[in-house]
């Protein structure tokens, strides 16, 4: 058993608490601390990666209790690839906060993002949907501080929101979590899974029901429509940078929604089979027409990239909604490009706020400032990756999308909204690039000293969407061997769940 697996879940509080008790007082040394730790657990997540790249699954049983009756991390593919997506996106957001001294605005902000990476990963890395819920929390609790990070009452009103909306959430899992250890006696993944291919169709009735309100509980996280309504506000108001970081939140309920409809209450299971599917696409072809259309009628940044997020969630569940291996590849890759594009544009809104001064977030013509032309190549960029036009890897994910719909019995629809969505928010996008560049009066505005470190954060969110555009073979290879492990789970079941003397403990 290879303790590296636990790392992403004992570095980041560990790191967190020494913040706390002898750092508190000293930014700079939080600072160096901070970009550290998130060098070496990159480092480790990458190391993990390739681990898994081979299509060996990992378990790792907390105290050496066998599962289902102990704690259980499970690493495969996916959640080796999520893990290093979001502690390379944690680096970036903490390499931005320190180039713009967003970290200086409050307190614990370095310690509150460690917090949110042990929370994310432990999401990607449980085996056991009890503690699913629990990893939820940890990340929600981080995320309630970081929001409002540097006060304001917009942001706290905002914040209160979020909090609300998302103690419903977790209400309603703990009642669907109540449900199904009632009839199956067991939390544990993959032997819910088990049980629940197992069990009679004339007892499924409330692991039917337990199983529709889970979907509700990811499909809020996801900020799936007519649940998303939270998100807007809320990630227009939040800080740049924790904007960016949430980008990879929304992905937390899509991947649950991967994991367990795939899993345990997959198309393949009689008592759940025909649930979820159509329901989750007309949902996630809603979303991404909301989404789209609010890039459009965006009157401030925030609210522009905010939308963008919701489009890009919509994009993603559609593919993720057709429940197969070529779909799920799409989804996969488009969930990876999603997350960089997403935050990158947070990022860049940031930036024009800040060289624009006071009022910037309303897209209304401006002052010219000294930056104008890097910054305009920036989000000039960053608008063809989030719109999805060529050359970058937003088009190869709607064009894998396209494609794993093309016999779906509604592809026509499919590739209607897509498309038409993907013009809608050309046009969004590019009226808002037109008035804040182009649209501008001769004065030069005041503006502060050029940020470096900022805008290498930015450059390195679009050299990796460039990298994934350039190694999409490579990469679709990799996500093509990740969506076949998730629909054969047998090697994941078997690490989970070991045989001893030829039965399950």
């Amino acid at each position: 058993m290879t303790h590296w697996i636990i790392l992403p879940l004992v570095m980041p509080p560990t790191v967190a608490a020494l913040m706390i008790l002898a750092m508190r007082h000293h930014l700079d040394l939080a600072r160096i601390f901070a970009v550290g730790s998130g060098l070496a657990l990159l480092a480790i997540a990458l190391g993990l990666l390739w681990q898994a790249s081979d299509g060996t699954v990992t378990a790792y049983h907390l105290g050496n209790w066998p599962a289902p009756y102990g704690i259980v991390l499970v690493l495969d593919r996916l959640s080796a690839l999520l893990v290093a997506l979001t502690v390379f996106l944690a680096l970036v957001v903490t390499l931005y906060a320190i180039g713009t001294d967003w970290d200086a605005c409050g307190k614990h902000f370095h310690a509150l993002v460690q917090f949110q990476v042990m929370g994310l990963c432990g999401a990607f890395l449980t085996g056991d949907v009890f503690n699913l819920f629990v990893f939820f929390e940890v990340l929600l609790i981080a995320s309630y501080g970081l929001m409002i990070h540097g006060g304001g009452e917009l942001r706290l009103q905002s914040g209160v929101q979020y909090v609300v909306y998302n103690l419903l959430g977790s209400t309603l899992f703990l009642f669907a979590l109540g449900a199904i250890y009632a009839v199956t006696g067991t939390l544990n993944m993959a032997d819910l899974a088990a049980r629940v291919a197992a069990m009679p169709a004339e007892d499924s009735g409330l692991v039917r029901v337990a199983a529709v309100l889970l979907f509700l509980v990811f499909a809020v996280k996801a900020a799936l429509l007519p649940l998303h309504f939270w998100l807007p506000a809320t990630y227009a108001q939040a800080p740049a940078p924790i904007a960016a970081l949430f980008a990879v939140m929304t992905k937390v309920g899509a991947y649950a929604i991967i994991r367990l409809y795939t899993l345990v209450f997959g198309p393949g299971v009689a008592v759940t089979s025909g649930l979820f599917g159509e329901p989750l696409l007309w949902a996630a072809l809603m979303t991404l027409a909301i989404g789209t259309m609010g890039i459009l009628g965006s009157r401030s940044l925030g609210r522009l990239a905010a939308f963008a997020a919701i489009g890009s969630m919509g994009t993603l569940l559609t593919a993720v909604s057709l429940f197969t291996e070529t779909a799920t590849t799409a989804a996969l890759y488009y969930m990876i490009h999603s997350t960089l594009a997403g935050a990158a544009l947070f990022l860049v809104t940031d930036l024009v706020r800040a060289a624009k001064g006071q009022g910037a977030d309303t897209l209304i013509p401006g002052p010219r400032f000294a930056r104008q032309g890097l910054i305009a190549v920036l989000f000039f960029a960053t608008a063809i990756a989030v719109a999805g036009l060529p050359p970058l890897s937003g088009f190869i994910g709607k064009l894998l999308v396209l494609d794993a719909s093309r016999t779906a019995p509604q592809a026509a629809i499919i590739w209607a909204v897509i498309l038409a969505g993907s013009l809608v928010a050309v046009l969004g996008l590019a009226r808002a690039g037109s008035v804040l560049f182009w649209n501008t009066t001769k004065d030069l505005s005041p503006e502060p000293p050029a940020t470096p470190l900022a805008l290498v954060s930015v450059g390195l969110l679009l050299a990796t969407l460039v990298a994934i555009t350039l190694g999409a073979g490579p990469v679709i290879s990799y996500l093509s061997a990740t969506s076949a492990q998730l629909y054969d789970p047998v090697a994941y079941s078997a690490a989970s769940i070991p045989l001893v003397d030829g039965m399950s403990p």
